[in-house]
């Protein structure tokens, strides 16, 4: 009868390897360790290391400190304000608005050495580029003005009694197409004003 032929497997153990890697990593990526190295020193150094340490251990207080100042109506506010600035100076020309970033400095300029009597002042509504301007500021108080005309018995409250019960701004933004509109049923309507 035949015997069985012994075959001695070694059992491998994945740690061997690992450590075997690690005895050869620092030949083969000696300037890399060495730059990371350095690296460590200098956020040690700055004691960056220490505070990102006790971040760590304070985790929880910051995310939380910072989840309550998120949801206070004021940043709220601000982030949707945020939210509107940009929007409107997306729908500004650049040539348009490079103009007005550039009268500015020149008008302060032109205001602090200025002439506080009548007859320059009467001179002024002569010019073309001050009829222009004023027709301009004209037509955004007027914008502004219809924009601030009460809608609604809320507005009207708003603006009688300068306070809303809608402390997070949904109902003014709604109407602005920023925030989704609410319908019955659960389902929302995200769709922009028109």
């Amino acid at each position: 009868m035949a015997k069985p032929i012994a075959v001695d497997i070694p059992i491998r153990d994945p740690r061997d390897e690992l450590r075997a890697r690690l005895e050869t990593a620092p030949v083969e990526h000696a300037q890399p360790v060495l730059a990371a190295y350095e690296v460590l020193q200098a956020l040690h150094d700055r004691g960056i290391l220490d505070l990102l340490r006790g971040a760590l251990g304070a985790g929880d207080k910051i995310v939380g400190s910072a989840v309550e100042a998120v949801r206070a109506p004021e940043s709220i506010r601000a982030t949707r304000n945020a939210l509107l600035l940009s929007k409107a100076l997306g729908t500004i020309e650049p040539e348009l608005f490079a103009g007005f970033v550039q009268a500015i400095p020149e008008a302060m300029v032109q205001a602090g050495r200025g002439d506080s009597r009548p007859w320059p002042l009467f001179r002024a509504l002569r010019s073309g580029d001050f009829r222009r301007g004023l027709g301009a500021v004209n037509r955004l108080l007027e914008a502004l003005g219809r924009h601030m005309a009460p809608r609604n018995a809320k507005s009207e409250e708003i603006a009688r009694d300068g306070r809303s019960d809608d402390v997070d701004g949904d109902d003014g933004i709604r109407e602005m197409g920023l925030v989704p509109k609410r319908t019955t049923g659960g389902r929302v309507s995200a769709s922009p004003p028109t």
